[in-house]
């Protein structure tokens, strides 16, 4: 692999850089929101984006994922008589597992790849490079408002999705597998505890910086032409679909070490 300049670039060292690269802009995200001036209005317009565009498919899919998490602890709770705790597994499954997730992949699938797009497309018509001779800072001017639009997104998205699922695992498992309403909602109290919903909420921030960044690191570098903008999007949504698992995996592990389990 040959870099720009001539030099020779081994294919490993070429994934570090690119590695390298989306930490440093990473950093650039965190130190210019503390700058002035801030783009208010900018960032009013990416939330209400954001929300437009994920509101509806995350309460739709919410729906029959809290369903099948229901529908599937509650035959295997049957299976080993222990149904009255059928609220509780769903219940936790759901905050902690589903909701940040489901909040994350649509926000990284809907408004992450219009992100992208939208940079690319900027990218391209050399408008990040007049904004620069002009002494604006496009990571300030650009990319900011919509990493935190991201953010505010997905943490209020998480809440809804957890409340959706939640609600529609308990009408399934009352009306379709005949469970108690007292038992289902007595298991939910006596497992579930405010640290759950806190890691939930800790995941949909990072998930949503995480999909930000990446949306606008592959926009800020596309191959080149539209064809290199697409190519962009598909890269931004596959990369943060997969730092998503690795970062849900690495909070799952902190969080069960750290936080005792309720005692009953």
């Amino acid at each position: 692999m040959v870099s720009e300049s001539g030099s020779i670039i081994l294919p490993g060292t070429a994934a570090l850089t690119q590695v390298g690269r989306l930490a440093t802009l990473s950093w650039e995200v965190l130190r210019a929101i503390f700058r002035r001036p801030f783009q208010f209005r900018e960032w009013i317009q990416q939330c209400w984006f954001f929300a437009s565009v994920t509101i509806l498919p995350t309460a739709l899919v919410a729906i029959p994922f809290g369903a099948v998490i229901a529908l599937q602890l509650g035959s295997l709770t049957t299976q080993i008589g222990a149904q009255s705790f059928t609220g509780a597994a769903s219940a936790l499954a759901i905050v902690q597992q589903a909701a940040p997730l489901i909040t994350a992949l649509l926000v990284a699938g809907a408004g992450g790849s219009a992100v992208c797009a939208d940079i690319g497309a900027r990218k391209i018509r050399e408008e990040i490079d007049a904004m620069e001779v002009l002494g604006v800072n496009p990571i300030q001017r650009i990319v900011v408002p919509r990493v935190l639009a991201a953010i505010v997104v997905s943490v209020l998205l998480n809440g809804l999705v957890s409340v959706v699922g939640v609600l529609g695992g308990y009408f399934f498992n009352v009306v379709l597998q005949g469970g108690t309403p007292g038992a289902y909602l007595a298991s939910f109290n006596a497992l579930a505890q405010v640290p759950d919903l806190w890691i939930s909420e800790i995941k949909a921030f990072l998930y949503g910086f995480v999909a930000g960044v990446v949306a606008a690191y592959r926009g800020l570098n596309p191959a080149g032409g539209p064809k290199g903008v697409g190519d962009a999007v598909n890269q931004a949504v596959v990369i943060t679909f997969l730092l998503l698992f690795l970062i849900n995996v690495v909070l799952t592990a902190i969080y069960l070490k750290i936080v005792p389990p309720k005692a009953l």
